[in-house]
């Protein structure tokens, strides 16, 4: 997040590359207040554009809290304010009240919250959590590749992402060519590395060892 600071290019560079990884949390929280898709992606863009243009991410002290809760605070505030505006615009904003027609209010009404949906900070933190996870398996995807054992890593992926169902470590030996004791090494050694990459993406955003494991802890239960 610190490198994200400042105009070089490396600095754009690296905010560039936050932005893009909690695009997906920042739609999924807007999408839920929001009548239409088209509308939220509108917003999620506009969100980001303003906090690009503001040098918003300066502010951060990783130090005082973690990016995930600032970002979450900051798209509140975000369509507060375009509630807000809204609401301006509807009283006329001083400008000569024009009365719609009957049948051309193409508005979506009021609608009743499904009280069985989770709630928005509960669909931003599930969305975080995929979004780091996601992250996580594309860095040792590329990293398997470097190594030439990239055809082993998606063998082997299912253990990461709990899709074992249709493939026990018989049938993953048998595909790579090895014993069985060997592809549990191999998963051992694959999911050890899993969790250092998650950790390295999470160090990212805070700034102490404790809030690591702290996030850590979060974005397992995220994914309950």
């Amino acid at each position: 997040m610190l490198e994200a600071r400042g105009d070089s290019p490396e600095a754009k560079a690296a905010l560039s590359d936050l932005c893009a990884a909690y695009y997906a949390p920042v739609f999924a929280f807007i999408r839920r207040a929001t009548p239409d898709e088209d509308s939220a992606r509108d917003l999620t863009q506009e969100f980001f554009a303003r906090l690009l243009a503001r040098q918003g991410i300066i502010t951060v002290d990783p130090e005082r809290g973690r990016f995930r809760s600032f970002l979450l605070g900051a798209v509140k505030h975000f369509l507060a304010d375009m509630r807000d505006h809204a609401r301006r615009l509807k009283r006329g904003a001083g400008q000569p009240i024009e009365t719609l027609q009957p049948g051309t209010d193409t508005s979506p009404g009021s609608q009743l919250p499904d009280p069985n949906a989770p709630s928005p900070d509960r669909v931003f933190d599930r969305r975080w959590a995929l979004t780091l996870l996601d992250r996580a398996l594309a860095v040792l995807a590329e990293e398997h590749r470097a190594a030439g054992k990239f055809d082993q890593f998606e063998v082997l992926k299912p253990w990461l992402t709990g899709d074992t169902e249709n493939i026990s470590q018989a049938e993953a030996a048998r595909q790579l060519d090895l014993n069985e004791g060997a592809v549990k090494v191999a998963v051992h050694r694959l999911r050890r590395r899993f969790r250092e990459v998650i950790k390295n993406e999470i160090s990212q955003t805070v700034n102490d060892r404790a809030q690591v494991d702290e996030e850590l802890h979060y974005l397992l239960e995220a994914l309950l």
